[in-house]
């Protein structure tokens, strides 16, 4: 099982070669992630792997990388390649960051 780090994201996104995927809540999702990236909380991975290509290529991403690095390790028990980002979503600081902002929030 291979890591990544996160700067060099960009590169494996860019070459869409790769499925990247998200394994955060549905609610961390929704408050920033790498736009192009799937949505599958690490709680619901059991349900998708019947649906996942073998032969694909996953960039797998979390908070700050422990969980990702688990996930990661199931994916290569399984027969599939993956790679963990290392440092997560917390170190990424790529063109492909999404971010909600949230209009209720008071100003500062």
């Amino acid at each position: 099982m291979e890591t990544i780090f996160a700067r060099e994201l960009d590169l494996y996104r860019d070459s869409r070669k790769y499925t990247i995927i998200d394994v955060r809540s549905r609610e961390d999702y929704a408050k920033q992630h790498i736009s192009g990236a799937k949505n599958y909380p690490y709680q619901e991975l059991e349900d998708k792997f019947p649906n996942l290509p073998v032969d694909k290529e996953y960039i797998l991403y979390c908070d700050k990388g422990a969980v990702s690095l688990e996930v990661a390790r199931e994916f290569e028990r399984r027969g599939y390649h993956a790679r963990s980002v290392i440092g997560g979503i917390k170190a990424y600081r790529g063109k492909y960051l999404t971010v909600r902002i949230d209009s209720s929030a008071p100003l500062l």
